[in-house]
């Protein structure tokens, strides 16, 4: 009975790339109703946006197409509609192409597609009516950017997904819609939700939130990774959705890994800023998000509230940047800093040599052991990585590397061949009003549906001040202080956001939550970690789930795809934090 049970979404894929085996696992096991993926990220519309400029039939996610092969049957012997935005920049070419292979197959399921988010084409028409398109942090004008354009892709919400399913759509294939909203749109379906049903529709962006990225809800990425007992292939999660938008996360019996609260805790503070998280659906305030352990791999997400979506979504411009490359040298024995500093010194010899070299990024990675028995432990590794022109940065920078094979410091060998480097993506991310998107879907029957925008608050300023916290008190202890790493009292989920990290620090046992809120400030964070101390960093409390979340301004300069940060993404920035020590009350530390 339909209406009296939740609904429960499965999710196949986290990023294009992710196991090739999941959505035809999924589907075989059943016991689902709507299986998802999520194909797209910033690093993915780049790549999909040079393919399109060759080929014009492409731009979306072609891995699609072969894990739909492996599962075709499975989905249709057990009845599980499939929601995916792998259409990425071509959505009605990968539903043409689905249907193909549908039909190659005997069957006769109907495929829908849902597109509107490119505004590629608009961007002049656009920028001439005096929308600005202004960077989502700074509020510069896309004028500004010395960039061109390759991608522009709105975030869409899940409205359309919801209608495409309603007119009987088995499968679903969208372009740039949130990540979130490939499962937003099945439960707002299956419940005839409404866009004013603001806390169920915050219930379902949370529940999607945390299952969008795949085994990371199970395990995977996660800071508490050892009391996981089987976490060589940990099984994809499932959200069992309420009518009030409560969920359940879950997984199949028998997979790998574990849904534990802190599993799910890691994925809510993953890639987010201020709690008041915003979709193009609805506000959810993730720091009314509470958990509770409902039986083996069983946690509950409740109390989440909502309110009105902004006036304004994202849209997601990338470009090309320029030309990068990297050389990796190893550093053996002793003398290492003379060793490293004799090649900066040519490094920056020939910086100075040539034109069009725009950046240079010198990073010792690891630290050798002195007097080890073993010539890798007593090793450490030298990268040298550059951006500029092709002329500059290409082979004319790996020919000036190999040159210092015979002429620089001895035991000097580099890890692999020398590379031509390639071309690096540029990101802006944008603002625009949600009334001037054409948010259209496809329906099979060859008809269209127009979705209107959501209830907006009015397009009012476009973009959401940040609110600095006021500042916390440290609290008095009365037990002995023991200095102890920061990982043994909490765990850590960090990641990209744009140019930006986000840290969502949380504590492994609710009795160290005073602790963590008063101690943890943005002062001390700078103190743990020294390469945020220029930057501004904005703190956010959600104390339901006993967290801290950062938001570390311009940590990866303009963005993933063009950062020289060692951790383009930052998804070890937690680790290291974890990883340092600091003094903690005795009481607080598990003998």
């Amino acid at each position: 009975m339909r209406a009296q049970r939740p609904i429960r979404i499965g999710n196949c894929s986290g990023f294009y790339g992710d196991r090739a085996s999941a959505m035809a696992d999924m589907a075989r096991a059943g016991g689902i109703d709507v299986l998802t993926g999520d194909y797209l990220a910033e690093v993915t519309m780049l790549i999909l946006g040079k393919a399109r400029a060759k080929d014009r039939t492409k731009g979306y996610a072609t891995t699609f197409l072969r894990h739909l092969d492996a599962a075709l049957e499975h989905l249709v012997a057990n009845g599980i509609r499939l929601v995916v935005n792998a259409g990425g920049l071509n959505p009605a070419g990968l539903a043409d192409a689905t249907r193909e292979l549908v039909a190659r197959h005997g069957y006769d399921l109907r495929v829908s597609h849902v597109d509107g988010d490119d505004v590629f084409g608009r961007l002049g028409a656009l920028q001439q009516a005096g929308h600005s398109l202004p960077h989502l942090t700074s509020g510069e004008a896309l004028s500004s950017w010395p960039h061109q354009p390759l991608t522009a892709n709105a975030y869409l919400g899940g409205f359309g997904i919801a209608r495409a399913l309603h007119n009987g759509a088995d499968i679903v294939i969208t372009g740039r819609v949130a990540d979130a909203s490939v499962v937003v749109g099945p439960a707002a379906w299956w419940w005839s939700w409404t866009p004013d049903d603001y806390d169920a529709l915050a219930g379902a962006v949370a529940a999607g939130h945390v299952i969008e990225c795949g085994p990371q809800a199970t395990g995977g990425n996660f800071s508490g990774f050892r009391a996981i007992a089987d976490l060589a292939q940990p099984g994809f999660p499932i959200a069992e959705i309420a009518a009030d938008g409560t969920s359940v996360i879950t997984k199949n019996p028998g997979t790998g890994g574990a849904v534990t609260s802190d599993t799910v805790a890691a994925q809510l503070l993953y890639e987010i800023g201020e709690p008041a998280y915003l979709n193009p659906d609805v506000t959810t305030h993730l720091d009314t998000a509470q958990l509770t352990d409902v039986g083996d791999d069983r946690v509950e997400i409740h109390g989440v509230r909502g309110s009105a979506p902004p006036a304004t979504t994202k849209v997601a411009i990338t470009g090309v940047g320029g030309w990068e490359n990297s050389v990796i040298l190893a550093l053996t024995g002793t003398d290492l800093d003379a060793k490293a500093a004799l090649v900066e010194q040519s490094v920056n010899r020939y910086k100075q040599s040539v034109d069009g070299l725009d950046a240079v990024a010198v990073d010792r990675i690891g630290q050798a052991q002195p007097d080890s028995d073993r010539q890798s432990a007593g090793t450490e590794l030298l990268r040298i990585a550059v951006q500029g022109t092709e002329q500059a940065a290409g082979r004319a920078f790996s020919s000036r590397m190999v040159e210092l094979a015979l002429s620089s410091y001895p035991g000097l060998y580099t890890l692999g061949p020398p590379q031509a480097g390639s071309a690096f993506g540029v990101y802006w991310p944008a603002l625009l009003d949600q009334r001037l998107l054409e948010h259209t879907v496809h329906h099979h029957d060859g008809t269209t549906e127009t979705i209107a925008p959501a209830n907006l608050p009015g397009a009012g300023g476009e973009a959401t001040p940040q609110v600095e916290p006021s500042p916390v008190q440290p609290l008095p202890y009365t037990d002995e202080m023991v200095v102890v790493p920061l990982g043994e009292i909490v765990h850590a989920r960090s990641g990209d956001k744009g140019g930006d990290a986000n840290l969502g620090v949380w504590v492994r046992n609710r009795d160290a939550w005073e602790w963590l809120r008063s101690t943890l400030t943005v002062d001390e964070l700078r103190r743990l970690l020294p390469e945020t101390r220029e930057l501004a960093i904005s703190r956010y409390e959600l104390p339901n789930l006993g967290a801290v979340n950062f938001l570390i301004r311009g940590l990866l300069g303009t963005g993933a795809t063009s950062t020289l940060r060692l951790d383009a993404q930052a998804k070890a920035l937690g680790e290291w934090l974890r990883s340092r020590t600091t003094k903690v009350p005795r009481s607080l530390v598990k003998t």
